[in-house]
């Protein structure tokens, strides 16, 4: 029975040269900017100097964090923090990617509380109060710019977890997806694998009554495996990055989720790679999924796996059930491969020395079952581990 409450408060400004409305926007909400970033390549695009000129014409003081890394770390939202209160700052700008955009959520959040940031992510405490954020979007991949969530690495602890507030929702979010025309093969590729990955988990659930949030999911799906090679082959294709951009945001702003009740399986196996091995998420996402899909696939959810292969790799439904279950497996594999992921654990340098470790902190974390589509025990993340290999 499909039972939700609706609520994605972000603006989106969508398009080419939409950065003009960011000095009004800001103005909304604050009068003193936290500017956070990453490793630089905003600066290579111009986009730094652009949102600098406006901060300055707007008379808008500012000051900045930057080297975020991939998997953001705690160190850097305790650093986050500190300038915050060291210069009465009331809204931050993240200019970036997923962890650009996530370590601000998480520096909004623990700017009001006083103890350990990382208290906030594990639970021990409540996020009371956010700062207000604001996006300018450069990576399509993890739908940060439109969603109340954030992920945070502890690396000192082999720890990466998420953690969700409404206050975490941007005020506004600029998209414009000439600002991805820069991004690598690489890193286009893993933004792709995140986002199918995001909208599997959702799709991958046992209520049937959701037809629509099912319709949207394949719609995000297909639009992944048309444009996802495009925009690799031809990095200025506008078309493919816009259309990678907003599939990006609606794969995870709660959209096709409503009513779903899905508990996320793939991304917290995920987590535990990137904790102890700090590889690129996308990356991990895209060699976990056909061996989980492999792993779960039973004759209680074949008709998924069937909805599956025929909507979204328009396999012939004429087949047997089964056969087309596992072809739409084979063919998520084989999309992955073609985009030029590494399809193996070896092939990023994780070997099985580490996998019990990892599956045991996963289900502790999980307090013993992962997923509800079709829970996963220890054994089963492990196997999973494995044939990942």
């Amino acid at each position: 029975m499909l039972n939700f409450n609706y609520n994605i408060p972000t603006r989106v400004f969508f398009g080419e040269g939409k950065i003009e409305v960011l000095g009004k926007q800001i103005k909304k909400y604050g009068s003193r900017v936290l500017l956070t970033y990453g490793g630089g390549s905003i600066k290579k695009i111009g986009l730094y100097d652009k949102v600098i000129s406006i901060l300055k014409e707007n008379n808008i003081p500012y000051f900045e964090l930057s080297g975020i890394e991939p998997n953001p770390r705690v160190e850097s939202v305790i650093e986050g923090v500190k300038i915050c209160r060291e210069n009465n700052i009331d809204f931050i700008l993240a200019v970036g990617g997923g962890s650009t955009i996530d370590c601000s959520k998480v520096i909004g959040a623990a700017y009001y509380y006083d103890g350990n940031p990382w208290d906030l992510v594990i639970g021990k405490s409540k996020v009371e109060n956010v700062l207000p954020i604001g996006t300018i979007l450069t990576l399509s991949a993890t739908g940060s710019e439109m969603d109340a969530g954030a992920v945070i690495t502890n690396l000192e602890t082999n720890q990466k977890y998420g953690i969700g507030h409404s206050g975490m929702f941007p005020k506004f979010s600029i998209l414009d997806p000439t600002y991805t025309y820069t991004v690598s093969k690489y890193q286009t590729a893993s933004g792709v694998a995140d986002i199918i990955s995001h909208t599997l988990e959702e799709y991958f659930s046992n209520v049937k009554g959701a037809y629509l949030q099912d319709r949207l999911a394949e719609g995000i799906l297909k639009t992944c495996i048309k444009y996802g090679r495009i925009a690799i082959d031809e990095p200025t294709n506008y078309e493919a990055r816009a259309n990678l951009m907003w599939a990006s945001s609606l794969a995870i702003n709660g959209l096709i989720g409503y009513g779903k009740d899905s508990a996320w399986t793939v991304h917290p196996l995920e987590h535990e790679l990137s904790a102890y091995y700090d590889i690129t998420h996308g990356v991990g996402l895209a060699i976990l999924t056909p061996h989980w899909m492999e792993h779960v696939l039973d004759q209680d959810n074949l008709w998924k796996f069937v909805e599956y292969g025929v909507n979204v790799w328009d396999i012939d439904r004429n087949l047997d059930d089964m056969e087309i279950a596992k072809k739409s497996i084979e063919k998520t594999s084989e999309f992955f491969k073609s985009l030029g992921i590494p399809m193996t654990l070896k092939e990023v340098g994780i070997g099985e020395e580490k996998l019990e470790i990892m599956a045991k902190a996963l289900m502790e974390y999980a307090e013993g079952s992962v997923g509800n589509f079709k829970p996963l025990a220890y054994e089963d993340v492990l196997s999973i581990y494995k044939k990942s290999l």
